[in-house]
């Protein structure tokens, strides 16, 4: 990558800028600039859109998302003492990259890029799942984002794409493949990282569907399912009698036995569910 794109090697330009990975930052670089274009790769095609990455560090993804031929990438770092190292990619794609130094959880995107624009990033640990959540969850359906392409901890991965029965599936599992088609696409090892974390990664592709597979409010069916795995083995009738008193009722008109676990239920029983629970 660094002969394609004519910058210095990752490695250089982290040792050149002092960037020293902090751990309450979530931080974790990754260096490889062959695994970086690979991520951006796993994206799709990149021509003709705008592509949000959070936390770009010392933008190695930021750089294959550009070579990749993303027509601007729109980087959220709240690290100061990346600056120097993003506009000096900045320098080097001319009106193709712009960088907010913020929080991504307090950033309005909305007038920085064209939609359907794609999401592309190496999540910090510390606020991968909470963005993850908010993606799924907007107001509106579709949503602006096309796809999602997210590195996380190899658990919460699984925790994604894990199906009904299985030991990871939850929350997560059932808003994401509510509203998306989503897969792992790659897996990367700790030493893969600068640190190393103590866990391995991977990388999860998420398809915006047109319409979600089955009729919810999002917001009830976030509370609802957060409810029934909030103390995981219970029976539902006592895991979700803080959603509603005639909790039991309610679930055999959605033909779901009370004695059920959560972990047992399909997405479209939770949906219809929340449908019944939001009709009180």
């Amino acid at each position: 990558m660094a002969a394609i794109d004519g910058l210095p090697p990752l490695r250089d330009v982290i040792r050149d800028h002092e960037l020293v990975a902090k751990k309450q930052l979530g931080q974790n670089f990754l260096l490889d600039l062959n695994l970086t274009a690979k991520i951006a790769r796993a994206a799709g095609a990149l021509e003709g859109h705008d592509v949000l990455e959070v936390g770009p560090g010392p933008g190695g993804l930021t750089r294959g998302l550009l070579a990749e031929g993303a027509r601007k990438v729109l980087a959220i770092e709240k690290d100061p003492r990346c600056m120097p190292v993003l506009a000096e990619i900045a320098a080097h794609y001319p009106g193709r990259l712009e960088v907010i130094n913020g929080d991504a959880l307090e950033v309005d995107v909305s007038t920085h890029l064209r939609t359907p624009y794609k999401i592309a990033a190496n999540l910090p640990y510390n606020v991968g799942t909470e963005l993850l959540v908010r993606w799924l969850t907007p107001k509106e359906w579709p949503p602006q984002w096309d796809s999602l392409t997210l590195m996380f901890q190899r658990e919460v991965a699984e925790r994604i794409v894990a199906q009904p029965g299985d030991n990871h599936y939850g929350r997560l599992a059932i808003l994401a493949q509510w509203r998306t088609t989503a897969r792992i696409v790659m897996s990367l090892p700790p030493e893969a990282f600068t640190p190393a974390p103590k866990v391995h990664s991977a990388v999860v592709h998420l398809k915006a569907l047109p319409e979600p597979r089955y009729p919810a409010d999002a917001k009830t069916l976030s509370r609802v399912v957060a409810a029934g795995f909030n103390q995981r083995r219970k029976m539902l009738r006592a895991s979700l009698k803080s959603v509603a008193p005639d909790i039991e009722a309610k679930l055999d008109a959605a033909g779901i036995p009370p004695t059920q676990r959560a972990e047992r239920v399909t997405i479209e029983e939770w949906c219809r569910l929340s449908r019944i629970i939001d009709a009180r």
